[in-house]
């Protein structure tokens, strides 16, 4: 398959497709009405499930019996959704029921608008639901990336019997970009079989039984501690980011998403003006990658956050470096993007006029 024109909306849903995904539930919301309208078309051409659901409720109860069961299941929304969403996230969590779910972020608070933000940062990263519990969220930045990370997101949802988020944007949703689905870098995990899937008895002598309850305390702290012992190995293993020109920078940039696209071109025009600016793109947003700040900070004199909202990300970076050095910040919210021109002048700002 060459590489094919296609928006990020439709490129992650054939991405879920290759992957193996046969079960979609979904309802509509803008701007990621694509994805839906995609599963919708190609679901039954692969003899897979599409259903639009009553409502994001319902649909991702319907992703808790599919990934129950032992399917690949996936449902996609955007960020009023997502919240309608938290509780079913948080019974998949309790559940240890795997799971990819895709938010396609858009203006906030409330009903907002329909550009493309980065306002729901909390809400993946630190738990929307309720109770002890961790996503692990995965930030694309290209098109690209949008099929290569819903390809990782299945398989590691599957490793650590954990839902996995794909958080976009809905500019990223919308632009269109060459995908090559054939050279799709594939991760070779050794992925347990799902012995613990409700199929049935079969041969066993058992039933298997998918819960979230443990009335008792001791008994459900004793489960809380499994579940974080999980979701420490995913701390070790499933960091990713990128490092650009880190090595000798005084100021370096720290974004995600398609405005890291934004910041990519920044620093290189203050690279061409002579100001020695570096950028970390995290990718896995949680487990936040603290590997690149270990490296910089004590050679970076400041680090500058970029984002599409009034600064989420912007208190993980400051913990990752420790308060060692300065950590400042720039954001526009509800769908506004950070002005390259503004950018430029906060680098020379902070960097104090030294080349």
């Amino acid at each position: 398959m060459a590489k094919v024109l296609m928006k990020g909306n439709e490129a992650l849903a054939e991405a879920a497709i290759q992957a193996g995904c046969r079960h979609y539930f979904g309802y509509p919301i803008t701007p990621q009405n694509e994805v839906t309208a995609y599963m919708a078309k190609r679901m039954p051409e692969v003899g897979g499930v599409f259903l639009q659901a009553e409502s994001e409720v319902s649909a991702i109860n319907m992703v808790y019996g599919a990934g129950g069961a032992g399917a690949r299941v996936m449902t996609s929304t955007s960020s009023p959704g997502l919240s309608l969403m938290q509780e079913g996230i948080s019974y998949l969590a309790g559940a240890q029921v795997p799971c990819v779910i895709v938010n396609i972020m858009r203006g906030g608070p409330g009903l907002g608008d329909i550009q493309g933000a980065q306002g729901d940062y909390f809400q993946s990263t630190k738990g929307g639901g309720h109770g002890d519990y961790r996503l692990i969220v995965l930030a694309p930045s290209t098109i690209q990336e949008m099929a290569d990370l819903v390809q990782e997101a299945f398989d590691i949802a599957d490793e650590y019997r954990n839902p996995v988020v794909i958080l976009g944007d809905g500019m990223l949703g919308q632009m269109m970009e060459p995908v090559d689905f054939e050279n799709i870098q594939k991760r070779k995990r050794d992925i347990p079989e799902k012995t613990w899937a409700t199929t049935g008895r079969g041969n066993r002598e058992h039933r298997n039984i998918i819960n979230s309850l443990y009335i008792d305390p001791p008994v459900l702290e004793k489960y809380n501690y499994q579940l974080f012992e999980k979701y420490a190995k995913a701390e070790k293993n499933e960091v990713r980011y990128e490092m650009i020109n880190c090595e000798d920078a005084d100021v370096i940039l720290v974004a995600y998403g398609t405005i890291a696209r934004v910041a990519k071109n920044v620093m290189n025009i203050a690279r061409r003006e002579g100001y020695k600016v570096g950028l970390i793109r995290p990718i896995s947003l949680w487990p936040f990658p603290k590997e690149p700040f270990e490296k910089t900070v004590d050679t970076a004199k400041a680090y500058l956050t970029v984002e599409m909202s009034m600064g989420q990300m912007v208190e993980d970076v400051k913990l990752a470096v420790q308060f060692k050095k300065p950590v400042y910040f720039y954001g526009r919210p509800g769908g506004m993007i950070p002005e390259p021109s503004v950018m430029l002048e906060q680098i020379k700002k902070i960097a104090g006029g030294v080349k």
